[in-house]
Protein backbone atom coordinates (compact mmCIF):
# COMPACT_ATOMS: atom_id res chain seq x y z
CA UNK A 1 0.00 0.00 0.00
CA UNK A 2 1.34 3.38 -1.15
CA UNK A 3 2.08 5.92 1.87
CA UNK A 4 0.70 8.97 2.08
CA UNK A 5 1.34 12.11 3.23
CA UNK A 6 -0.82 14.98 4.75
CA UNK A 7 0.21 18.31 5.40
CA UNK A 8 -1.37 19.68 8.23
CA UNK A 9 0.70 22.67 9.67
CA UNK A 10 2.10 23.20 13.48
CA UNK A 11 0.44 21.96 16.59
CA UNK A 12 0.78 24.65 18.84
CA UNK A 13 -2.24 25.67 20.26
CA UNK A 14 -1.11 27.67 23.49
CA UNK A 15 -1.22 25.55 26.03
CA UNK A 16 0.39 23.26 28.31
CA UNK A 17 3.47 25.26 28.14
CA UNK A 18 5.82 25.98 31.10
CA UNK A 19 5.19 29.09 33.12
CA UNK A 20 8.15 31.23 33.34
CA UNK A 21 8.81 34.30 35.50
CA UNK A 22 9.29 37.65 33.19
CA UNK A 23 10.22 40.88 34.42
CA UNK A 24 7.05 42.33 32.28
CA UNK A 25 7.73 45.54 34.25
CA UNK A 26 11.07 46.23 32.46
CA UNK A 27 9.39 46.18 28.94
CA UNK A 28 9.80 49.88 27.54
CA UNK A 29 7.01 50.29 24.82
CA UNK A 30 9.92 50.18 22.38
CA UNK A 31 9.48 47.47 19.53
CA UNK A 32 11.25 44.03 20.69
CA UNK A 33 13.91 41.63 19.22
CA UNK A 34 13.97 38.71 20.45
CA UNK A 35 16.80 36.35 20.50
CA UNK A 36 16.86 32.40 21.37
CA UNK A 37 18.90 30.18 20.70
CA UNK A 38 16.89 27.26 21.37
CA UNK A 39 17.81 24.66 24.59
CA UNK A 40 20.50 22.90 22.83
CA UNK A 41 22.53 25.18 21.11
CA UNK A 42 22.50 27.96 23.66
CA UNK A 43 26.11 27.89 25.01
CA UNK A 44 27.47 29.44 22.36
CA UNK A 45 28.81 32.56 23.70
CA UNK A 46 29.93 34.22 20.98
CA UNK A 47 27.21 33.75 18.76
CA UNK A 48 25.44 35.72 21.69
CA UNK A 49 27.72 38.34 21.96
CA UNK A 50 27.53 39.08 18.26
CA UNK A 51 23.87 39.42 19.55
CA UNK A 52 24.50 41.74 22.05
CA UNK A 53 27.00 44.09 20.15
CA UNK A 54 24.70 44.47 17.14
CA UNK A 55 21.41 45.46 18.95
CA UNK A 56 23.19 47.85 20.18
CA UNK A 57 23.34 49.37 17.23
CA UNK A 58 19.26 49.45 16.76
CA UNK A 59 18.58 51.86 19.92
CA UNK A 60 14.81 51.90 18.70
CA UNK A 61 14.51 48.69 19.70
CA UNK A 62 14.48 46.70 22.91
CA UNK A 63 16.24 43.39 23.04
CA UNK A 64 14.97 40.77 24.62
CA UNK A 65 17.28 37.37 25.23
CA UNK A 66 16.26 33.89 26.22
CA UNK A 67 19.98 33.05 27.58
CA UNK A 68 19.39 29.85 28.14
CA UNK A 69 21.37 27.91 31.84
CA UNK A 70 24.52 27.32 30.45
CA UNK A 71 25.53 31.23 30.27
CA UNK A 72 25.12 34.14 32.19
CA UNK A 73 24.41 38.00 31.00
CA UNK A 74 27.91 38.82 33.06
CA UNK A 75 29.84 36.18 30.83
CA UNK A 76 28.37 37.82 27.57
CA UNK A 77 28.91 41.25 28.68
CA UNK A 78 27.67 42.92 25.59
CA UNK A 79 23.61 43.69 25.74
CA UNK A 80 22.31 47.11 25.90
CA UNK A 81 21.52 48.15 29.13
CA UNK A 82 17.86 48.15 28.01
CA UNK A 83 17.75 44.38 27.05
CA UNK A 84 16.00 42.01 29.20
CA UNK A 85 18.20 38.81 29.78
CA UNK A 86 16.71 35.43 31.63
CA UNK A 87 17.80 32.03 31.43
CA UNK A 88 14.15 31.02 29.83
CA UNK A 89 11.04 33.72 29.09
CA UNK A 90 7.36 33.14 28.06
CA UNK A 91 8.56 33.05 24.02
CA UNK A 92 5.33 33.04 22.71
CA UNK A 93 3.73 35.86 24.80
CA UNK A 94 7.07 37.70 23.39
CA UNK A 95 6.72 36.59 19.93
CA UNK A 96 3.23 38.41 19.88
CA UNK A 97 5.02 41.50 21.20
CA UNK A 98 8.09 41.13 18.70
CA UNK A 99 9.50 42.52 15.62
CA UNK A 100 12.03 40.45 14.84
CA UNK A 101 12.86 37.27 15.75
CA UNK A 102 16.82 36.13 15.98
CA UNK A 103 16.98 32.37 16.20
CA UNK A 104 19.61 29.12 15.47
CA UNK A 105 16.42 28.29 13.14
CA UNK A 106 14.86 25.70 15.53
CA UNK A 107 11.81 24.37 14.47
CA UNK A 108 9.86 25.16 17.35
CA UNK A 109 10.81 29.08 17.19
CA UNK A 110 10.65 29.36 13.61
CA UNK A 111 6.90 28.07 13.71
CA UNK A 112 5.72 29.69 16.53
CA UNK A 113 7.47 33.16 15.56
CA UNK A 114 5.31 32.67 12.17
CA UNK A 115 2.27 31.68 13.46
CA UNK A 116 2.27 35.36 15.09
CA UNK A 117 3.68 36.55 12.02
CA UNK A 118 6.97 37.81 12.96
CA UNK A 119 10.12 37.66 10.68
CA UNK A 120 13.19 35.96 11.04
CA UNK A 121 16.93 36.11 10.98
CA UNK A 122 18.57 33.08 10.92
CA UNK A 123 21.94 31.49 12.44
CA UNK A 124 22.04 27.97 11.72
CA UNK A 125 24.41 25.66 13.83
CA UNK A 126 23.53 22.37 13.09
CA UNK A 127 21.00 19.22 12.40
CA UNK A 128 18.28 20.00 10.26
CA UNK A 129 18.72 23.79 11.06
CA UNK A 130 20.40 24.86 7.58
CA UNK A 131 17.61 23.24 5.88
CA UNK A 132 15.36 25.32 7.83
CA UNK A 133 17.49 28.74 6.99
CA UNK A 134 17.12 28.06 3.38
CA UNK A 135 12.95 27.67 3.84
CA UNK A 136 12.65 30.79 5.45
CA UNK A 137 14.73 32.87 2.68
CA UNK A 138 13.30 31.14 -0.16
CA UNK A 139 9.62 32.16 1.40
CA UNK A 140 10.99 35.72 1.99
CA UNK A 141 9.92 35.85 5.85
CA UNK A 142 13.46 36.65 6.62
CA UNK A 143 16.96 35.58 5.90
CA UNK A 144 20.13 34.22 7.31
CA UNK A 145 23.79 34.19 8.04
CA UNK A 146 25.86 30.80 8.42
CA UNK A 147 27.60 30.34 11.54
CA UNK A 148 30.82 30.08 9.52
CA UNK A 149 30.26 33.57 8.21
CA UNK A 150 28.84 35.04 11.19
CA UNK A 151 30.19 38.94 12.15
CA UNK A 152 28.91 41.97 13.35
CA UNK A 153 28.60 43.23 10.02
CA UNK A 154 26.55 40.52 8.51
CA UNK A 155 24.29 40.06 11.14
CA UNK A 156 23.50 43.82 11.41
CA UNK A 157 23.14 44.28 7.44
CA UNK A 158 20.91 41.35 7.27
CA UNK A 159 18.83 41.98 10.62
CA UNK A 160 18.54 45.58 8.74
CA UNK A 161 17.19 44.58 5.98
CA UNK A 162 14.86 42.61 7.59
CA UNK A 163 13.26 45.14 9.81
CA UNK A 164 13.29 48.18 7.20
CA UNK A 165 11.72 46.26 4.03
CA UNK A 166 7.96 45.86 4.06
CA UNK A 167 8.64 42.57 2.04
CA UNK A 168 9.55 40.32 4.71
CA UNK A 169 6.84 41.50 7.30
CA UNK A 170 4.28 41.25 4.77
CA UNK A 171 5.46 37.36 3.79
CA UNK A 172 5.31 36.65 7.57
CA UNK A 173 1.90 37.82 7.79
CA UNK A 174 1.31 35.84 4.80
CA UNK A 175 2.62 32.39 6.25
CA UNK A 176 0.98 33.70 9.55
CA UNK A 177 -2.55 33.55 7.59
CA UNK A 178 -1.77 30.37 5.82
CA UNK A 179 -0.80 28.50 9.48
CA UNK A 180 -4.14 29.82 10.71
CA UNK A 181 -5.79 28.51 8.18
CA UNK A 182 -4.21 24.97 7.90
CA UNK A 183 -5.40 24.74 11.65
CA UNK A 184 -2.96 22.09 12.11
CA UNK A 185 -4.42 20.36 15.07
CA UNK A 186 -7.74 19.99 13.48
CA UNK A 187 -6.39 18.65 10.36
CA UNK A 188 -4.09 16.24 12.61
CA UNK A 189 -6.96 14.79 14.07
CA UNK A 190 -8.87 14.07 11.36
CA UNK A 191 -6.41 12.42 9.36
CA UNK A 192 -5.71 10.04 12.48
CA UNK A 193 -9.94 9.51 12.55
CA UNK A 194 -9.77 8.97 9.04
CA UNK A 195 -6.85 6.56 8.77
CA UNK A 196 -8.12 4.68 11.76
CA UNK A 197 -12.21 4.76 11.15
CA UNK A 198 -12.89 6.31 14.51
CA UNK A 199 -15.54 8.75 15.54
CA UNK A 200 -13.76 12.10 17.03
CA UNK A 201 -15.06 12.63 20.63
Amino acid sequence: MAAALSYTGPFNDGTGRITYPFPWDKLNGKPIIYASLGTLQNGLDQVFKTIGRVAAGFPYYQLVVSLGNVLTPEMIGTFPEDAIVAPAVPQVEILKRASLCITHAGLNTVLEALTYGVPLVAIPITNDQPGIASRIRHSKVGDFVGLADLTDEALERIARAVLSSPLYRAAALRMRNAIEKADGLRSATECIHSVFGTRKM
